[in-house]
């Protein structure tokens, strides 16, 4: 029994920004070690990354997540038999999701298609397979015995990763092969508010108009070193998805989109868009391990936190490998300030270490057993 995980641990700094907002547009927050860190949640840095993807991958190995899959799946059968009118291109896409037992539900505006009563993930062979089974039906054939099927093979990249939920076809779920922690910050912060205004161009040229702003408003913000977490499940990934070249292209597409995106919130008003300050990424056959103990006690200093918060990760990794005796199988480091982390291999280019990783994970394909879910 083989069993192969890959973590990426980060450590990256950002300037004044809210790279995620909670409902009050408040930058989201959490207790840790007894002090408030800034955070940027799991499902923030996992729509970055998925992304990402975009700037790496063909459009087909990419899935698409709407509730308008009626509409979808209907601009695919218009795409594969010329001269479906709209209507006639709608009931089939309802028909055929109605066979694999996708509940629908009116939408919004009277006019428009249906659609699924919540987000529903599908990869682009999947549209254009339920598509092809709908044109098929349409024009006098069967659905396959297995429609059902149809829209549980052939899975996207990003559906094999991070998995999906079906709610009424509980059958259709895919274990996600990727975990991403919610980022926090290494020390404790402070949210601040920027106060601003905005001149009315026009008003401010008259003058006899008063000098007031054409309007006011506040901006929280805050500032912080982040330390990120993710592990992908190599076995999973591998069952997810069937193919060793695509897993290999899933595991060095993720690694590179992980490590350098970033989530959007609030960028146009900060410009806070940076690079990590330092990388590990540990290939292991035992278990998944965060390091984010290492920040259970707030970094502090004021020349700067990312030279000790590298010390810190360094020096919990090492000790957690003395206690317990998990020793990764090879270790991969990089990074402007990732010179404290040399004890677990030689700080190599960022373009040097994906294909590398890719090339240890693919080694490792074949015979590997996924870990039973909890």
């Amino acid at each position: 029994m083989t069993r192969t995980y890959i973590d990426v641990h980060v450590l990256q700094t950002v300037p004044p920004s809210n790279l995620n907002r909670d409902d009050t547009g408040s930058p989201k927050t959490g207790f840790f070690g007894g002090v408030r860190r800034a955070r940027v949640s799991s499902q923030a840095w996992k729509r970055a990354t998925r992304l990402a993807f975009n700037r790496e991958l063909d459009p087909a190995s990419v899935g698409v997540r709407s509730r308008r899959v009626v509409e979808l799946l209907a601009d695919e059968i218009r795409s594969q038999a010329a001269g479906v009118e709209d209507g006639e291109a709608t009931k089939a896409a309802e028909a055929v999701l109605g066979k694999v037992g996708i509940k629908l539900k009116p939408a919004r505006r009277k006019e428009d298609p249906q659609e699924s009563g919540y987000l529903l993930f599908l990869s682009r062979r999947q549209i254009q397979n339920l598509a092809a089974a709908a044109v098929a039906a349409k024009n006098g054939g069967d659905y396959p015995a297995d429609i059902k099927k149809v829209a549980d093979r052939e899975h996207s990249i990003d559906i094999a990763l991070f998995g999906r939920m079906v709610a009424d076809q509980t059958d259709l779920n895919v274990d996600a092969a990727a975990q991403v922690a919610h980022a926090i910050s290494v020390h404790a912060v402070e949210d601040e508010a920027d106060y601003f205004t905005a001149v009315d161009d026009h008003k401010s040229a008259d003058d006899e108009e008063d000098a007031g702003a054409g309007m006011i408003g506040v901006v929280e913000f805050n500032s912080s070193t982040l330390y990120r977490y993710a592990t992908v499940d190599l076995a999973a990934l591998e069952n997810n998805l069937g193919d060793p070249t695509a897993v290999r292209l899933a595991v060095e597409v993720f690694l590179d989109s992980f490590v350098t995106s970033m989530p959007t919130g609030k960028q146009n008003t900060f410009a806070n868009r940076t690079l990590p300050d330092a990388v590990l990424v540990q290939v292991r056959d035992d278990q998944p391990v965060n390091y984010v103990g290492a920040f259970e006690e707030a970094v502090e200093g004021r020349d700067g936190r990312v030279r000790r918060a590298v010390e810190a990760l360094a020096s919990h990794a090492r000790e957690l490998q003395t206690s317990f005796g998990f020793t990764p199988l090879a270790s991969f480091v990089a990074g402007p300030a990732a010179a404290g982390l040399s004890p677990f291999g030689d700080k190599r280019p960022w373009p040097e270490i994906v294909p590398a990783v890719g090339e240890l994970a693919a080694s490792r394909l074949g015979g590997a057993t996924a870990a039973a879910p909890a």
